[in-house]
């Protein structure tokens, strides 16, 4: 039998750190997830193991594993040749459903990763604005190159010096970066407003997770959302709706439907491919037609929209689009809202789990919600690690984000079953590590 253990050293010879990706080490396990195969709301790892999947690919599985669905979608593609580099009429009819569904898209184009497509964007709104600097809050995460990479997550010791000198994520990214990055608190109205006061003139985009997955799931308080789109209208700077995490997890229009704010762009992902790699950025007609050939800036690529996940992209939004689809997931957001409160509260633990549609956090060391980054703080992240290890030995997966306050989910193929399971083993594990 294969053992994850001897394979991860084999990794380790031909791969940096044995992993394509920088958090697919999960420090609960010591190993990556090395999965064999998965369906429906369970991945098999390679030693045999079944497993219910709380990660769902981080959110891009809101479908569930292997949909049939997307089975179709990729028997299609295969039919046709698996072309690319070339248009076809899918991708003007997802297109067309994008910007029917998502309320600020009014062309969109589409890439492969969430990062491309924040970078592609930003790049647009500077070109359309004739500005250069970027408002960004603390916590939000907008993707890993250089233009945004800077004072979202400063380490304690770096805060709150990351509003006077924005801390760069990660060596390699040249300090004058920074000079471009105005990071601010979240739902702190005044600092808002200081910042646009002071550097309105030279802000191309304020750009924003309008639910903050990627750190405790903090929600815009009432307003703020309103307050933002008033300030960014008044200035003329371009407001950006970074939904890659949220975007379909509650609603087809995303958090712009949800809370009911338009922002001027938006990036949509994650989900979009039904587990394949789609992202997309749209928005305003006038700032979209920045990009060539009928503006100057510039954005291609060979694999840009390639079939197969375009394909996989329709066959998703149509099935999002069916009757019942949202209903069902409502009903496992609060099975899982309510076993979880009760746990919670059974056991009198110092935790909470805010969520939005079909994503929640998990964040230790307090018991009201988090309103900013420093909120956050409080995260016992080797206390999380051993509660990820202990439900994977029971069979259910959380995945381990490096330390801060985790993001997890459930799809349209999980069960009432499958939520119940987890809460049970949820709450015996929470009830063994609060005796400890």
């Amino acid at each position: 039998m294969k053992s994850a253990q001897s394979h991860y050293e084999r990794a380790k010879q031909v791969l940096p750190g044995g992993v394509n990706s920088s958090t697919r080490v999960n420090r609960a396990l010591g190993v990556p997830l090395y999965v064999s195969h998965a369906k429906g709301s369970r991945v098999w790892d390679i030693e045999g193991r079944e497993i219910i999947d709380m990660s769902c690919a981080h959110g891009a599985a809101l479908l569930g594993h292997a949909h049939p669905a997307i089975d179709d979608a990729l028997k299609k593609a295969r039919n046709m040749g698996y072309v690319s580099t070339f248009e076809t009429e899918y991708h003007e009819e997802l297109a067309r459903l994008v910007c029917e569904y998502v309320p600020c898209a009014e062309k969109v184009r589409f890439c492969s990763s969430g990062s491309e497509a924040t970078l592609h964007l930003i790049r647009a709104c500077r070109g359309y604005t004739g500005r250069t600097k970027i408002i960004r809050f603390e916590g939000h995460f907008h993707g890993y190159h250089e233009l945004i990479y800077i004072g979202g997550h400063p380490p304690r010791e770096a805060f709150p010096g990351n509003r006077v000198h924005p801390y760069i994520e990660s060596p390699g990214i040249p300090e004058h970066y920074a000079d471009y990055i105005i990071p601010v608190p979240y739902n702190d109205p005044e600092a808002l407003k200081e910042v646009i006061d002071r550097h309105g003139n030279e802000t191309a985009l304020v750009i924003l997770e309008p639910v903050n997955f990627n750190c405790g799931g903090i929600k815009p308080q009432p307003g703020y959302l309103e307050l933002l789109r008033k300030l960014t209208r008044d200035t003329g700077i371009v407001l950006f709706f970074d939904e890659i995490q949220s975007s379909f997890k509650k609603s087809r229009g995303g958090a712009q439907e949800d809370f009911g704010v338009k922002p001027d762009v938006c990036t949509i992902g994650k989900s979009l491919g039904g587990g394949l790699p789609l992202s997309a950025f749209c928005g305003k007609a006038e700032i979209m037609d920045m990009f060539q050939p009928v503006g100057p800036v510039q954005h291609s690529g060979t694999f840009n929209a390639h079939l197969v996940p375009i394909l996989a992209g329709l066959a998703f939004l149509r099935e999002i689009a069916k009757p019942g689809f949202y209903e069902y997931l409502r009903k496992l957001e609060t099975l899982f809202d309510e076993g979880i409160r009760n746990i919670i509260e059974d056991h009198n633990l110092n935790m909470i789990v805010p969520r939005h549609g079909a994503r929640f956090n998990i964040m230790l060391g307090r018991k009201t919600p988090a309103f900013r980054y420093e909120d956050t703080f409080c995260h016992d992240s080797k206390v999380m690690l051993n509660i990820i290890k202990a439900c994977w030995e029971k069979g259910v997966y959380f995945h381990d984000y490096g330390g801060g306050p985790l993001h997890h989910g459930y799809s349209s193929q999980h069960t009432e079953e499958d939520i119940n399971r987890v809460l049970n083993i949820l709450g015996e594990v929470l009830k063994n590590i609060a005796k400890k």
